[in-house]
């Protein structure tokens, strides 16, 4: 295409405010006849030929459309599940001047064992009274929960609630999450309730994010849509109508969206979620071993593996399942329940969503052979865990 056609179909998309990722979709639209080519490298300055530009993109217009109807729809159907979220907190600090602080951020219904509940971010009510946390529903009624649930290790917090005519989110299956696709983001930025920006997936398995919360459990979606204050909690959604994760973080130097924003897999928040519902905290698996964080590409390659994979095994802790399975000092674990383990805190990560209980099979790498061994995971809060070094 021209440099000229593309800056004049840019700007068009512009005007119209359409996104001007569009113009990435030449191959499925079909390219401009050679005439249109001519028409968009003439002078356009006079009159009749803005006219015939404007009619050529009356022509052009419904090709278009379409692709914008999918996220008008995926909007229209996601927005009564997305809620504004304010809470009252008390300020204790030893600098404070008032006596209480507001949070204001965002939440989604979801449908978990037939029951609704409002899934957002831990530090958005963190501190907060039931009675001190306000949600205002997209039809503009305002409630408070009935209870809540929060986990500090993966900041996920799930609220009870009671009203008629609410409206559940579809979830997706953020293990199918792949980088490059498009998602949009909806929420409160800056209290602007059900605002929505889009991008893509620009990363996956971000782990090892600076947070003020101390969140030790990650393993975020990277996603450059825009998100700024207020749009923790709120949803990221595929053009399938689908949550995919929950909004919740920004690197930023601004304090606003500059393209990097941070989500929690919607598997893992749900997973969280049901753990707390039934529970009242979040019953963990737990293995027992004791990692090597320092395990990168030169020792990997010490030991005969061809890049640096998976996570390796310093000490065992005694009686723990590991030991029981005949794990060993200096094994690599590689998959871990069919999953391919990338290092020491993602399989951290992928023992903790695993059920308690559960035998799951196990790849390792040992004495320069592969093999193949199952585990029955315990539950975490059994043992005392070795200090990671």
């Amino acid at each position: 295409m021209p440099a000229l056609t593309h800056r004049l179909l840019a700007a068009a998309l512009v005007v119209a405010g359409l996104p001007a990722w569009l113009l990435l979709l030449p191959a499925a639209l079909g390219q401009p006849a050679s005439s249109d080519e001519a028409l968009l490298e003439e002078a356009f300055d006079s009159p009749a030929e803005r006219q015939r530009l404007y009619d050529w993109l009356v022509e052009q217009a419904p090709q278009l459309d379409h692709h914008a109807r999918i996220i008008k729809t995926v909007v229209r159907l996601a927005s009564p599940t997305v809620v504004h979220i304010e809470a009252h907190k008390q300020d204790n600090s030893a600098t404070a001047r008032r006596g209480t602080i507001e949070e204001a951020g965002s939440g989604v219904i979801i449908e978990l064992d037939g029951q609704l509940y409002i899934l957002t971010n831990r530090h958005v009510i963190r501190q907060a009274e039931l009675a001190d946390i306000s949600i205002n529903l997209a039809d503009g009624r305002t409630i408070h929960p009935r209870r809540v649930w929060a986990d500090p290790y993966t900041d996920v917090a799930v609220m009870a609630i009671q009203a008629e005519g609410l409206v559940a989110a579809r979830l997706g299956d953020s293990d199918q999450v792949e980088i490059g696709d498009f998602v949009l983001a909806m929420g409160s930025p800056f209290g602007l309730s059900h605002s929505v920006t889009h991008g893509i997936v620009s990363a996956k398995g971000r782990r090892d994010l600076d947070l003020s919360d101390d969140v030790e459990l990650q393993d975020f979606v990277q996603t450059d849509a825009p998100i700024n204050p207020g749009n923790s909690g709120g949803p990221l959604i595929n053009l399938r109508g689908e949550v995919i994760a929950i909004n919740t973080a920004i690197a930023s130097n601004s304090g606003g969206s500059e393209g990097i924003g941070f989500s929690i897999p919607i598997n893992m928040a749900v997973h969280v979620a049901r753990q707390l519902i039934r529970h009242g905290k979040v019953v963990r698996a737990f293995l027992g071993v004791n990692l090597d964080s320092k395990f990168d590409a030169q020792a990997a390659a010490a030991i005969g593996l061809p890049r640096k994979q998976g996570a390796r095994i310093l000490s065992l802790t005694p009686g723990a399942p590991a030991e029981a399975a005949r794990l060993e000092a200096g094994d690599v674990i590689l998959r871990f329940n069919g999953r391919r383990v990338e290092d020491d805190k993602h399989l951290v990560y992928l023992v903790s969503l695993t059920e308690v209980g559960k035998e799951v099979p196990l790849v390792i790498f040992r004495g320069g052979q592969v093999l193949h061994m199952t585990v029955r995971v315990g539950n975490y809060h059994d043992f005392r865990v070795a200090p990671r070094r």
